[in-house]
This record gives C-alpha cells, structure tokens and sequence, in this order.
C-alpha cells in the first residue's frame, strides 16, 4: 500500500538547511494500522505531509498504492490526495456553518456525486460511527469526540485507501481519546488501512505495529 524508501527531506532556514528526514525507510502493507510515534521536533509533522502528499521529498522514493508520488506534477499529487488520503486532524477542521450531515457529504459534492448519493453514503457512514442522530446539528453543538468522530466520517466517504491521523485524540480528554482509538480498531477490523501519528506512547500502543521517529530517523 506504501512505500517510502530512503526518503530525505531539509529546509531552508536562512543561509542553512535544516534536515529534518534521515533516509526514512517505511512499508505499510493494506489492512495494518501503524502508529508512528514521535516528540515534537523529531519530524513526524513533516512525514505526515510527505505521506499525505502535502509535501514533496528532496531525496528517495514514495509509492502509494502503485502510484510513483514523487514523479507527480502538483495537480496529479492534489488528486492523489482526494481520493487515497482520508485525513482525520487533531482540529477537526469541520464547517461551523454547515450540518453534521453535509460536512461528511462535502467531499462527495466536491467530486461531482449528485446530492441523494452523497447523502445516503453520509448517512450510512453516520450510522457506522453512531452519530446518525446528530446529523441535522451544527460542529459547536457536539462534544469534542463527536466533532472528531464526524472528522473520522467525513474523511472515510471517499473510501480512501489510507486513512491518516495527525493527533486524533490530542484534544480530547482520555476516555473520549480511549473511544476514538476503539473506533479506529473496529474500523481498521473492517479492512482500513490505518496511520496514526502521536506523540503519545499509550495512544500508539492502540496500532498493531509502532514505529518511533526522533530527530528524523525511523526505527521499530
């Protein structure tokens, strides 16, 4: 599913470099849920972007369900983006003017799905995260965990083939973290393709495999 190799990524800080990514190497096959743990300043925030096509690599190889991302023009990364990557941030990043129900429709709409469709796949994708009742309330009437866990419906409308998560359960107290990490293992139990990265040892123990990264290197 993916496949970072060797991958080498700095930045410019006035008249130096900062090198933030040490030959990152990383296999994720289909179906595994794989927490990277990191602290902050160990370069997790820019392995995210480089995973989720936000960024591109200075050095290396990404491939993304069989397609060679560090070869793609911007246009084709932002259309691998819509349609491989579902993101889930520790923000949420919802719509406070739209319902519950048409933040999960909006990326279907964006795509062109004609509105019925993209409300009957809302709907039911409501019902697998068990907010169907909440569909007609605004973001500020939830809880946080319910906002996160709209986050986590819009972000699987699309049926992306990774779903990556930046912090999913940072700004959430520690039972409502304990319930959006039992969500993500029933959802990875179903065949999703799962990456969470998380500064927080006892929330990367929720994945099958953890990766540690500090000072831009990767290991087991």
């Amino acid at each position: 599913m993916i496949c970072l190799e060797n991958v080498n990524k700095s930045y410019r800080m006035g008249k130096n470099f900062l090198h933030v990514l040490h030959d990152v190497s990383l296999q994720v096959e289909r179906g595994e849920f794989v927490s990277i743990l990191g602290a902050s300043g160990s370069g997790k925030s820019t392995l995210m972007n480089i995973i989720g096509c936000m960024d591109t690599l200075d050095t290396g190889r990404y491939t993304l369900d069989g397609i060679s991302v560090e070869q793609s023009e911007p246009d084709v990364l932002a259309d691998i983006r819509n349609k491989k990557i579902g993101f889930i941030f520790q923000k949420y990043h919802l719509i406070p003017k739209y319902s519950v129900l048409q933040n999960v429709m909006l990326p279907l709409l964006i795509r062109g799905t004609d509105r019925k469709s993209a409300q009957e796949k809302a709907e039911e994708i409501l019902e697998l995260v068990g907010l169907q009742q909440r569909k007609i309330q605004k973001p500020n009437e939830l809880s946080g965990g319910q906002q996160q866990r709209v986050a986590i419906a819009r972000a699987l409308i699309t049926r992306p083939a990774v779903l990556l998560a930046d912090e999913p359960t940072g700004a959430l107290d520690s039972k409502t973290g304990q319930d959006i990490l039992s969500l993500f293992g029933a959802l990875n139990r179903q065949g999703n393709t799962i990456i969470q990265i998380t500064h927080d040892s006892n929330v990367a123990k929720a994945g099958s495999r953890i990766l540690t990264l500090k000072d831009g290197v990767l290991s087991p």
